[in-house]
C-alpha cells in the first residue's frame, strides 16, 4: 500500500511541513531510511539522523524544532512513538489473515460456551465449562483448562497454557509458551527434613489489555487471586509468583521476577533482570533499573532506584564514582601500608641506636 504524507497526517490528526504529496510504501528506522519509507523520531539521541536520513517522511513530536535543513517531509504529531505504533498496527492487520473456524483435530468440551468469530487451531484442548467471548483466537496446541473465562478479542498463541479457573479479560494477548495459573511455589517443611506441598486453590486474573510474553509464567494464588491489572505488559521469561498484584499499566522487561504476595503499583517501569522480593509493596510510578534487587518496601511515589539492594538512583550514581575507584584506592592503601611499615622499621632502628 502507498500513502501520501498528507493522508498519513490526516489519519493521525497531525500537520505536514514539506512536500505533502510525497509517497511512502514502507517503514524504516530513521538511521536506515530509504526513499519511499516513513521513519519516526522520538528519542532525542537519534536527532542527528534526521538531518541525513533518506526516508521520504518522518514523524516528529510537535515540540521538535530543527536546527538546520531537513530534506524529508516532517509530519508533526502529539506523540511520534505512539503514532508510529498506530500505523504499524494498521499495517500488521492488513498483512495477516484473520483466523476463523475450528480446525481438526482439536477438542472442545460440549459444555464450552463461545460466541461468533472463534478460531481454534489444530490440537488445541478446551476443557469443561469454559466461556469464550467474541473473536477469541486460540492457536494450535493451546491448552485451556476447566472453568476458564476468556473475554472478547483475546488471543492465545501456539503452545500457551491457561490452567483451570483462571480469568482472562478482553483484548488480552498470551504469547507462545506462556503459562497462566500454574501452581504457586508453596511447600511446608516437615519434621523429616522434607517438604509437604501446599495446595494452590486460588486462580490468576488478567484484566483487559494485558499482554504476556513468551515463556512467562503467572502462578495461581494459594488462596484468592494473582492479579495483573488492566494494561499490564510483561516481556518474555518473567516470573510472577502466587498472590502477586501488578498495578494498572505497569510494564516489565525480560527475566524479571516478583516473589509471592508482593504488590506493585500502577504505571511502574521495571527493567530487565529485576528481582522483587516477597511480601513487599512498591508504590505507583516507580522505575527500577535493570538488574536491581528490591528487598524492601518502596513507598515513595515516582521513586527511581538502582542496584542490589536497590536505592535512590542519584545516590547510586554518586556511589558509583567510588565503586570505580576501589581498585585505585586499594593500591593506594597497599602503598601506604608498605610506607608505614618502612617508617616503623626506621623509627624502631633509630630508637634502638
Amino acid at each position: 500500500m502507498e500513502f501520501s504524507a498528507n493522508q498519513i497526517a490526516e489519519f493521525l490528526k497531525g500537520r505536514v511541513e514539506g512536500d505533502g504529496e510525497v509517497k511512502v510504501s514502507d517503514v524504516a528506522k530513521i538511521e536506515d531510511g530509504k526513499s519511499g519509507t516513513l521513519a519516526f523520531l522520538a528519542n532525542p539521541k537519534y536527532t542527528p539522523h534526521i538531518y541525513n536520513t533518506n526516508s521520504s517522511a518522518v514523524l516528529v513530536n510537535n515540540d521538535f524544532k530543527p536546527e538546520k535543513d531537513v530534506t524529508a517531509t516532517l509530519i508533526y504529531v502529539d506523540n511520534a512513538y505512539e503514532a508510529f505504533a498506530t500505523l504499524l498496527e494498521m499495517v500488521a492487520e492488513s498483512m495477516y489473515e484473520v483466523k476463523m473456524g475450528i480446525e481438526q483435530p482439536s477438542h472442545i468440551h460440549e459444555s464450552c460456551k463461545y460466541e461468533e468469530g472463534l478460531y481454534v487451531g489444530a490440537f488445541a484442548y478446551i476443557g469443561k465449562n469454559v466461556t469464550l467471548g467474541k473473536n477469541v483466537k486460540i492457536y494450535p496446541q493451546v491448552y485451556v483448562g476447566d472453568n476458564v473465562t476468556i473475554g472478547d478479542n483475546t488471543i492465545l498463541y501456539a503452545g500457551a497454557k491457561v490452567y483451570h479457573d483462571c480469568i482472562l479479560g478482553k483484548h488480552v494477548t498470551i504469547h507462545s509458551g506462556a503459562i497462566i495459573g500454574s501452581d504457586g511455589f508453596g511447600f511446608a517443611p516437615t519434621d523429616t527434613a522434607n517438604y509437604k506441598k501446599i495446595p494452590q486453590i486460588g486462580n490468576a486474573i488478567l484484566e483487559d489489555y494485558v499482554e504476556v510474553g513468551g515463556n512467562t509464567t503467572v502462578d495461581r494464588a494459594t488462596m484468592g487471586s494473582t492479579i495483573l491489572r488492566k494494561g499490564v505488559k510483561l516481556d518474555n521469561l518473567i516470573q510472577i509468583a502466587h498472590n502477586v498484584e501488578v498495578g494498572e499499566s505497569t510494564v516489565m522487561a525480560a527475566q524479571s521476577g516478583i516473589a509471592g504476595s508482593s504488590k506493585v503499583g500502577r504505571n511502574c517501569m521495571v527493567g530487565g533482570q529485576v528481582a522483587i522480593t516477597g511480601h513487599i509493596t512498591v508504590a505507583d510510578d516507580v522505575k527500577l533499573a535493570g538488574k536491581s534487587g528490591v528487598s524492601g518496601n518502596i513507598r515513595k511515589v515516582g521513586a527511581i532506584q538502582m542496584g542490589a539492594p536497590s536505592f535512590d538512583i542519584r545516590d547510586f550514581n554518586k556511589s558509583y564514582v567510588y565503586f570505580r575507584k576501589l581498585p585505585l584506592l586499594n593500591d593506594k592503601i597497599s602503598a601506604l601500608e608498605k610506607e608505614l611499615a618502612e617508617l616503623k622499621k626506621t623509627t624502631l632502628k633509630n630508637t634502638l641506636s
